[in-house]
């Protein structure tokens, strides 16, 4: 499918979206720029989104691959894609992980996950499957015994692994533990979150010869974002043109931001998908250009609408549901997640204002952390495997909350990690 003009891509999607159709409502009728549209709110996107009495999708669900992202069980969120769309996609992709490094004839083992509608491993299979350079494809899963996957790893001799940072850490570790290694893996292709300086030597013990790289920047709800730039900093990226329009907008006043060094929010509209349209949709991620003109955008950590911690994505509106839901008696007024790393891994801790921190019963405590993990099962199980540090709580007075410097406006994703 060719890349849709911006005007015919936003009159489609008014004309078949209920949830477009009322969004665009008060635009006049023939719209021709994004920066004429609102950018999409994300709640509302995800409750207009559901497996029945769908108002988002243009068209009724009879032909597509379903993929869930990163929602609470009580709030699971999905992603469509026709068979065109997921070809498109991941032929995209596989010729950005070329520039990422992968050369013809090397040797690929796949260690995302599969299964329960997760889209990583297939995602990177596929994209592999549809690079423009020969390879071996060794389609192997997160979730196989090390030992099993350390001796398909030495038997093929493979030359590139890829996975997310937790897992290949996890790996290394188990490899490490048994005065293991593996050099003849050159690459180390990693997504899904980021990679901090405090991984490498591990990794470099295990791997001795491989380079960590970026195999580029996507998601399941979003769609292409960006492919690696090869260099220094694996956080740098180039928008997928003309697939996809990226931009990044101001924290302040949600117009895109033109010059390079300045953060703000990114946002991404998909210029082919029209089973489930994409138009300025947040990424969930904060990003700053570094080359205006080529693309070029370094990003900065996860955004307002959602955070990542290791292996596990929650949402920063499903977490504040929860939590107003175990606090029955309405103590907590204000909610920030904040996401610190310790000890080799990130954790989450939840800032919670409430009238006096010194008066907060302790069963109060136990219940929100045992409802957030109750609705995110994956970040209980991520704690039992040593891949996330646990929940922890912060009492605070409401005032204590951080707050834009500019607009006063709360800041809900606190991301204290070190992103150098």
């Amino acid at each position: 499918m060719p890349v849709q003009p911006i005007a015919e891509l936003i009159g489609f999607a008014r004309n078949n979206s209920p949830f477009y159709r009322h969004l665009y409502a008060h635009l006049p009728d023939h719209v021709t720029r994004l920066t004429d549209l609102p950018v999409v709110p994300q709640a509302d996107f995800w409750r207009a989104n559901t497996p029945r009495a769908n108002r988002l999708l243009t068209a009724p669900l009879n032909e597509a691959v379903v993929f869930r992202s990163g929602g609470t069980t009580g709030s699971p969120k999905f992603s469509y894609y026709t068979r065109t769309e997921w070809r498109e996609f991941t032929a995209a992709f596989g010729a950005g992980l070329v520039r990422a490094g992968l050369r013809p004839g090397l040797r690929v083992a796949d260690l995302f996950y599969a299964g329960d509608l997760y889209a990583s491993f297939s995602f990177v299979l596929d994209s592999l499957h549809r690079s423009p350079v020969a390879n071996v494809r060794l389609p192997i899963g997160g979730a196989t015994p090390w030992e099993s996957t350390a001796a398909t790893l030495e038997e093929f001799r493979v030359q590139v692994v890829a996975g997310t940072p937790t897992t290949l850490c996890s790996l290394a570790e188990r490899l490490a533990g048994a005065d293991r290694s593996l050099p003849d893996v050159e690459l180390l292709f990693f997504g899904g979150e980021c990679l901090f300086g405090d991984q490498i030597p591990l990794l470099r013990a295990a791997f001795p010869n491989a380079e960590p790289r970026s195999l580029g920047y996507a998601s399941v709800d979003a769609g292409l974002l960006g492919e690696a730039v090869p260099g220094g900093d694996p956080r740098i990226h180039r928008a997928f043109t003309p697939h996809t329009v990226v931009e990044i907008l101001s924290d302040e006043s949600d117009e895109p931001v033109d010059g390079n060094g300045a953060p703000g929010r990114l946002v991404v509209t998909d210029l082919r998908r029209r089973l489930m349209p994409v138009l300025r949709y947040p990424a969930g991620d904060r990003a700053e250009w570094v080359d205006r003109d080529a693309g070029v955008f370094r990003i900065l950590g996860r955004a307002e609408e959602g955070v990542r911690v290791g292996p596990v994505s929650l949402y920063t509106e499903d977490v504040h549901d929860v939590v107003t839901a175990a606090a029955i008696r309405g103590e907590v007024t204000g909610l920030q997640l904040v996401v610190r790393r310790r000890d080799g891994r990130d954790g989450l801790v939840l800032r919670l204002a409430v009238a006096d921190p010194a008066e907060v019963p302790a069963a109060l405590r136990e219940s929100v952390v045992a409802a957030v993990l109750a609705a995110r099962p994956f970040y209980a199980s991520a704690t039992a495997s040593g891949h996330v540090n646990p929940i922890g709580v912060e009492w605070v007075r409401h005032q204590e909350l951080a707050v834009n410097s500019r607009s006063g406006k709360l800041i809900r994703v606190v991301d204290e990690r070190p992103h150098t």
